[in-house]
């Protein structure tokens, strides 16, 4: 995926990162997943019960009272945005809405004071421990197989997904737009432009509530930021002959030039400054989406999936090979939203998940890496319940849906809150994925609720965000630097 000449400069960054951990213990943990995945939720809680001493059963260190206090810190990388927790943190809290999704790479430094588990060592003074979160979108790993990748390739696997009939409503005006363009005449700014425009609206369409798919590279064109309507992102998949030379000046050898501009601008810095220097890794992943839009969304969710887990580095590194060489030593898997089933269905979320990343997390085993499976509320927006429909009891969960959510003919306001029955998910996974034989359309509905109303005791302090196994996610990523 790199050169010798980035692979050297790898190790050099390592080894400036690794030289200033000597005495400043730090751990830099990515957090990343597609859109709507709940990549700020997740942060926004960690960083939120870490420094107000959420409560935490199962994470050790804070149940076991060794964290002695935590706070924020100026962030190493200046040129990076930070993660603004803050204003999240209030517009879940204060406002009681979800903070807008990521669309860039963002960093927070956190450093977490603790006292160490071991008897013996309680007499030294207590350690530090410091946390850099990386958050950035899983589509833009979705782009870091593109390196491999020649402007042939590219274009035969984006035109043949394009052509799927799952793709078809939304892929129209691109592939007609598509058909009327001559490869070896010259190159046409305007025709480049909107061919761009039309390849971009396709895959934004794609990744609507109706549709719900995944694999939709190159990551940049559902996120471009700063660099819209720069060269690097104005060029589309051409019907081009592998190994065919085409003639300098024609319009496909225009965006072949900036297809390779996009891996050398966008694609390859990314991966050398930001995901090859990560230790940890959490992929948040939202199951529920997909199922929703039925077993073709859930069969593109997996192969985004796959993609996304075959870029990360895993393996277990000994501590002198890793001041040349960064290994993620652990993966978390986390099924999110999992405050929108009953309890009852977080194991059979977890199952499905599993089915999802299973050949890919093997890798990640016999590479070394721990991983793990959870399924996960970052932050808990509904209560459990159990009504009675016709002589059945029935589990249902307990929250205000967001405004404009429904259900059959229902709307709801954003303001009333309800009792949800969104169905039970299937025990044998593989009934996802079948059209025919598989879960009926409409026998599962999940919609999006507003964050909870924070509680308050008896003297009138308010309680952290409640949560469901972000303990959990938090000893499995933190723990064992924590001893």
């Amino acid at each position: 995926m790199t050169s010798l000449a980035d692979e050297a400069r790898l190790v050099l960054d390592n080894f400036a990162d690794r030289t200033t951990s000597i005495f400043q213990p730090t751990l830099r943990l990515g957090v990343t997943g597609l859109s709507r995945a709940g990549k700020t939720v997740f942060i926004t809680a960690l960083v939120h019960n870490l420094l107000s001493g959420g409560r935490l059963p199962l994470f050790k260190a804070q149940a076991g009272g060794r964290i002695l206090g935590a706070d924020l810190r100026e962030q190493p990388d200046d040129a990076v945005p930070r993660f603004q927790y803050e204003d999240h943190v209030r517009r879940i809290v204060e406002e009681r809405v979800w903070p807008e999704s990521t669309r860039a790479i963002s960093e927070l430094r956190l450093t977490v004071a603790y006292e160490s588990a071991e008897l013996w060592r309680r007499v030294l003074p207590g350690g530090r421990l410091t946390i850099d979160i990386v958050d950035y979108p899983g589509e833009w790993l979705l782009d870091l197989p593109l390196i491999d990748k020649d402007f042939a390739t590219f274009s035969a696997e984006a035109i043949e997904r394009a052509r799927l009939p799952s793709r078809a409503a939304e892929a129209g005006p691109f592939l007609e737009k598509l058909s009327g363009i001559d490869l070896a005449a010259p190159a046409d700014e305007v025709t480049a432009r909107d061919l761009s425009a039309a390849f971009a609206a396709y895959l934004k369409a794609c990744r609507a509530d109706k549709a719900a798919l995944s694999t939709l590279p190159p990551g940049r064109f559902l996120m471009p930021g700063d660099l819209d309507g720069s060269p690097a992102l104005t060029f589309a998949p051409l019907p081009v002959e592998s190994g065919r030379t085409y003639p300098k000046g024609s319009m496909a050898a225009h965006l072949a030039r900036r297809y390779e501009a996009y891996k050398t601008v966008v694609v390859k810095p990314f991966f050398r400054n930001h995901f090859a220097r990560l230790d940890r890794q959490i992929l948040l992943v939202d199951a529920l989406q997909a199922i929703n839009a039925g077993p073709e969304a859930v069969a593109d969710l997996e192969t985004a999936l796959t993609d996304i887990l075959a870029c990360f580095r895993p393996g277990r590194s000994t501590w002198l090979g890793s001041f040349l060489t960064r290994r993620i030593d652990r993966i978390l898997v986390a099924a999110t939203k999992a405050d929108h089933l009953h309890r009852e269905s977080h194991r059979r979320l977890e199952a499905i998940v599993r089915r999802l990343v299973d050949e890919a997390i093997g890798r990640a085993k016999f590479s070394g890496a721990k991983t793990e499976v959870l399924a996960i509320a970052a932050v808990r927006a509904t209560r459990e319940a159990t009504v009675s429909d016709g002589g059945e009891d029935l589990p249902v969960i307990v929250g205000t849906p967001a405004e404009g959510e429904t259900i059959g003919e229902r709307r709801f306001d954003g303001k009333t809150e309800t009792a949800v029955f969104p169905g039970d998910l299937p025990e044998d996974p593989r009934r996802l994925f079948d059209p025919v034989d598989g879960v009926a359309a409409g026998s599962l509905r999940f919609v999006r609720f507003r964050p909870p109303r924070l509680q308050q005791t008896a003297e009138g302090l308010t309680l952290s965000l409640p949560h469901i196994r972000l303990d959990r996610a938090l000893e499995f990523l933190l723990g064992d630097r924590l001893q």
